[in-house]
């Protein structure tokens, strides 16, 4: 590298180009007189001594103004590289805190010509997510993609997912254990609709992933807005009409999410099995201006369609109830309005678990 090319550098840490010339002069000299310095930067020695106090600080120089005259003398590059080092590790939580994600690196809208490249996003979708996925997805495209959706049940996503197609009818229910929360199938080509924490979503035409000599573009999303009509379509239009083939088991309690869907899920698969069930629901009152609250008490009923038998008296109610000593409370989720309550995190226990805590 040549000095330009360090000066450069140099600059990226704040220093201005007389700030370079003056340091790298000491540099050269490894330690020398004001004058000496002054002379080799074409500087002032009244600007080397106050240069060299701020470099200094910096790290970069020790100035001995003990001695006569004073000398100034350069630090161990490997020492002025680990204190700015130093100094980017500290700064990193702050910028991060501050840091607000634009999505830069998926767009709001995007159309995708290529079925590889459907495919690859489908994975970095799924490998994003943190709470809730929703998937119709060609049967005959699941092995490609099974050990993406393995990894995401395994963070304790929920997974539903709906295989389509006339494959799907007869696929291996040995191969699903732990491919989804839940899986159905139906036999007609439904499109490919994928949805990733609400925010994120993906559709492509059947024919675009099972077809070579399709012209088909798919469409990308990340609109916050318009995704939860993608997962009212899912829920509403193919999941009823779908044939459950797997669900995998309840999971193990207390369980903290703040996704409400995999609350009820949960609720609904340990009521199934006859276990009791205690919530502790962080949220607000629907019906009033009052601010957060936290209600508890034992679930005494639940309203879904995940899985079978659906107890929903409409395609995308998810809700359950629960009963707090005074009152009983139906609990919904992200934009309640039908319920008493709208949770933002939900807590489940069993009873059992409540009574060694106290």
């Amino acid at each position: 590298m040549d000095e330009r090319g360090l000066a450069d550098l140099l600059s990226q840490f704040g220093l201005s180009e007389k700030e370079i010339d003056t340091y790298l002069a000491i540099l050269d000299r490894g330690e020398a007189k004001a004058s000496e310095v002054a002379n080799d930067a074409d500087v002032s020695k009244r600007y080397v001594y106050s240069i060299s106090e701020e470099l200094e600080e910096r790290g970069f120089v020790e100035v001995n103004d003990h001695s006569v005259p004073t000398m100034i003398k350069a630090r161990p590059p490997s020492e002025v590289i680990e204190r700015l080092s130093g100094t980017i590790e500290t700064i990193e939580p702050e910028l991060e805190q501050r840091y607000t994600s634009t999505n830069d690196d998926i767009e709001q809208f995007e159309v995708i010509k290529s079925r590889p490249t459907v495919i690859k996003r489908i994975e970095r979708l799924l490998e994003s997510a943190d709470e809730e996925v929703t998937l119709t997805l060609p049967a005959s495209l699941l092995t490609r993609i099974q050990p993406t959706l393995r990894e995401t049940v395994d963070r304790g996503v929920l997974v539903l997912l709906l295989l389509s197609g006339p494959e799907a009818e007869d696929y291996p229910i040995e191969q699903l254990d732990g491919v989804a929360s839940a899986v159905r199938v139906w036999h007609a080509r439904a499109p490919l609709m994928l949805t990733v924490d609400r925010s994120l979503g993906l559709i492509a035409p059947n024919d675009m992933l099972t077809q070579s000599n399709s012209d088909s573009n798919a469409i990308s999303l990340a609109q916050r807005q318009l995704v939860p009509v993608l997962i009212g379509s899912f829920l509403g239009n193919y999941w009823p009409v779908a044939e459950e083939l797997h669900v995998e088991r309840a999971r193990e309690l207390p369980l903290t999410t703040s996704d409400f869907r995999n609350a009820v899920l949960q609720v609904a698969l340990h009521m199934q099995q006859g276990q009791d069930v205690i919530a502790t629901v962080r949220g607000r009152p629907v019906a009033t201006e009052n601010g957060e609250e936290t209600i508890e008490g034992e679930v005494v009923g639940v309203r879904q369609g995940l899985v079978k038998p659906a107890t929903n008296s409409f395609p995308v109610e998810n809700a359950f109830t629960i009963d707090a000593g005074n009152r009983r409370y139906t609990i919904g989720g992200e934009g309640a309005f039908v319920e008493d309550f709208e949770a933002y995190e939900v807590t489940l226990e069993r009873p059992d678990e409540q009574d060694a805590d106290a």
